[in-house]
């Protein structure tokens, strides 16, 4: 009898469709996953969505199980919490991760997925591909206890940078977004919050991940004299400019990119795993749910996803539920 399982596709860049696929065989060293949930990475995904990967990036943009090319057709996502159908039987039946797209069931080798903490419900686990992502920038951030710190931009890795750094001691933490409502998310994450204008300068430390121009020049403006930005935005094809004249050589600013694609050179005696692990132990803290700001079924995918992507819908982490249909 055949496994089958249904997939959601990005066809021409801005359109969706959920396609039938027949999965294959497991081998010995792999396991069936049959998914509980999904995470909509909200800035990536729709930046995928609307085919707006460069063409010098598309090797470097691809998800572990994609398929397809960018622009499209592809079958792109790296959000996935299921249960273990069939494995080996220290995985029979558990709640795992994977860096898997949208898809009801599928095949991927033991050694790619992450058992969740029992104390992780299922649901919140979905967050565990950005709270990885905030370790490796913090990993190559390195604050110290009583730095002055502001995050810049109030999306899914922003929140989730300043939700870490909260725990920080003797950290002043801001959250700086230009929408007020970010402001209840931060009160729930246990940091500070202002609008753009309003935010405390000063900083030794900017971590900025709006991936906007304005964002990412406000968050210059906010540092002390020889303090960092720390770059986390993925801005796509798009062109950025930046007022690297007036001050920026003499009050000896600094600004650095951090991504997940590598870990952090500053922890190079930790693997993927132990990355992911760490996030997933992270994650039992319930005020991380405050990161999960909607939710829809999967089928409805095809029509969630242009509504995202241009903002109907201005979702941190958009959370997709299955339930047992194919």
């Amino acid at each position: 009898m055949k496994r089958t399982a249904r997939a959601f596709w990005i066809g021409p860049p801005g359109h969706g469709e959920i396609r039938d696929v027949v999965l294959p065989d497991p081998a010995e060293d792999e396991v069936v996953v049959r998914s509980l949930w999904s995470g909509v990475s909200r800035g990536t995904e729709t930046l995928v969505f609307r085919g707006g990967v460069p063409e010098n990036q598309h090797a470097t943009m691809r998800a572990p199980f994609q398929e397809g090319d960018f622009p499209g057709p592809v079958k792109y996502g790296y959000l996935n919490v299921g249960v273990v159908e069939e494995g080996p039987a220290a995985l029979l039946g558990r709640t795992v991760f994977c860096l898997y797209p949208h898809q009801t069931r599928y095949v991927v080798p033991a050694s790619a997925v992450t058992p969740v903490p029992e104390s992780v419900p299922a649901g919140r686990a979905v967050l565990a591909g950005t709270v990885e992502t905030a370790v490796n920038a913090l990993w190559d951030a390195a604050p110290l206890v009583g730095d002055r710190i502001a995050v810049v931009g109030g999306g899914m890795v922003g929140c989730s940078v300043a939700a870490l750094l909260g725990r920080f001691p003797g950290v002043r933490v801001q959250l700086v977004d230009a929408d007020p409502a970010r402001a209840k998310i931060a009160e729930a994450l246990g940091v500070g919050f202002a609008l753009p204008a309003d935010a405390l300068g000063d900083c030794d430390l900017v971590v900025h991940a709006s991936a906007t121009e304005q964002g990412l020049t406000r968050a210059l403006e906010l540092l002390t004299p020889e303090g960092t930005v720390l770059e986390l935005s993925w801005y796509g094809d798009r062109k950025v400019s930046l007022p690297l004249g007036e001050a920026f050589h003499s009050r000896r600013l600094v600004i650095r990119s951090s991504q997940v694609g590598t870990v952090s050179p500053a922890r190079s005696n930790r693997s993927y795993g132990d990355r992911l692990a760490l996030a997933l132990d992270l994650l039992a803290d319930p005020a991380l749910d405050a990161l999960v700001t909607g939710e829809s079924d999967f089928e409805e995918l095809p029509e969630l996803l242009p509504r995202l992507a241009s903002g109907e819908i201005p979702a941190l982490c958009h959370r997709v539920r299955y339930t047992d249909i194919g």
